[in-house]
């Protein structure tokens, strides 16, 4: 089953379940994935729609941010739910330490040296770990690692 079955099944299960809060945010990750699909005239498929998640994801935990500092936690509550809906579509996540590991092979495999390389290495290192792994540790243990 594609993820994007999955999501489908999910919002349908929603709605019998009369779930409002879930079937919200299930909603809304359809209709991005709709304006996506129909801006770039494509068809998505599960590495595209784990893009979609994690940028979804990112606004969340940017509004949970500002919704905190504002002390708003009503907000908070609601944007953290959102928040844990949309993290049971992302794939197992990488630990701080495999991603350690794998990006000091990746550098050491580019030949990178340094912090003008960081372009460079995460670059290949998007693209190597989309959807497996928080790009804010991967571009953090890319830092540590061109810093030695």
């Amino acid at each position: 089953m594609s993820l994007k079955d999955r999501i489908t099944e999910d919002m349908k299960a929603a709605m019998r379940a009369k779930e409002a809060d879930r079937l919200l945010t299930i909603r809304g990750l359809m209709a991005a994935m709709k304006q996506k699909e129909v801006d770039e005239r494509i068809t998505l498929d599960d590495a595209a729609i784990v893009g979609i998640v994690d940028k979804l994801i990112k606004q969340r935990k940017d509004s949970i941010s500002q919704f905190s500092a504002a002390g708003r936690t009503d907000l908070v509550d609601k944007e953290s739910a959102e928040l844990k809906v949309l993290e049971g579509y992302l794939p197992a996540r990488l630990s701080a330490e495999e991603i350690g590991a794998q990006v000091a092979a990746l550098v050491a495999e580019l030949g990178a040296s340094g912090p003008g390389d960081m372009g460079k290495v995460m670059g290949a290192a998007k693209a190597k770990f989309a959807g497996n792994a928080d790009m804010g540790l991967v571009s953090a243990a890319v830092k540590q690692a061109l810093a030695r």
